[in-house]
Parts: C-alpha cells; structure tokens; sequence
C-alpha cells in the first residue's frame, strides 16, 4: 500500500512542477514584452509624426496663410539713372539704370519721396566707383543688387524696403 500511496504523491508532484513553472522566458518575451514594445513605440511614432495635433493649430496657420495673402506689396520706380563708371585710361563706360523698390506698405510713400535726395546721393557715390569688371556675370548683379538694398534701408532707416528690382541695366 506504501507504493500506491508513492504513485499519486508521485503524480501530484509532477502535474505541480507544471503548474508551478508557467511561462518561461522566451514566452514572456515573445508574448507580452513584444507587443507592449511596438505599442508604445507606435504610439511614440504617431506622436512625432503629428497624428495626435489639435484641428485648432491648423486652422490657425490656415489663418496665418490668409493673413500673408491679403498683404499688398507696393513697388515704387525711381528715377532712371545714367552714371558714369571708373574707367582706367580714356576709356569711358556708362551705366544706365533702371530701379523699383519693393515695400510691404503704401502708406509710407510720401515719407519715401521726401528722403529721394538722399537715396540718389547713396546710389550714385556708390555706382560711381564701380569698374566695368565688377558687373560682369549673375555673382556681379547680385552684389550690386545686395549693396544698394543695404544702402537704401541705411538711407530710410524706419521704412523697410525689402527687395530691389532692376527693371533695365545697360553697360556701354
């Protein structure tokens, strides 16, 4: 009877080894650890890539878009200009100029006109003293371009001029 009595401790035993082990390592791995990883870096994914934004922040740079459109840009011509370069020796080169000015408001053309003199007076001293080889090529109008804007926005220091555009340039 003492053997009978071993068979079912026996079996007890082995039937609670199983219950007692559960999961093992790589099936916790594989079936909880993994999934919880790619759900939070989904959901981390989703946020950087903007899905969890507010309708609001859009419909206030929609705001911002029609605000840029409803901006009127005003272009003022100068007068033309027909300057002198340096020229080493006899030889003589013209420079026939033709500029408007790009402004952000219309409100601020009669204070513009008032300060002409001075923009003329900048653009000439400056035009003057440039050679026939410093117009040569797209790099030489860019830097023409760039030096008078800057001279200009010194010369009517609160008004902004944001660009200028040559409407003719002539070198002869």
């Amino acid at each position: 009877m003492a053997n009978e009595n071993e068979a079912p401790e026996g079996g007890d035993d082995g039937t609670e080894k199983v219950k007692k082990k559960g999961l093992s390592g790589k099936a916790l791995i594989l079936f909880i650890v993994l999934p919880l990883l790619l759900v939070v870096g989904g959901a981390g994914g989703a946020y950087v890539a903007g899905v969890f934004d507010s309708e609001e922040e859009t419909e206030e740079a929609h705001e911002e878009v029609v605000e840029e459109v409803e901006k009127v840009v005003v272009f003022y011509d100068l007068p033309e200009m027909l300057i002198n370069l340096n020229a080493s020796g006899t030889d003589s080169s013209f420079l026939k100029l033709g500029i408007a000015l790009e402004l952000d408001d219309e409100t601020v053309l009669p204070e513009l006109e008032k300060l002409m003199p001075r923009i003329m007076d900048n653009f000439q001293v400056y035009l003057r003293e440039l050679r026939r080889e410093d117009l040569r090529g797209s790099a030489g109008i860019y830097r023409l371009k760039e030096e008078l804007l800057y001279r200009i926005n010194s010369s009517v220091k609160p008004i902004q001029v944001k660009d200028i555009l040559f409407k003719e340039m002539l070198v002869q």
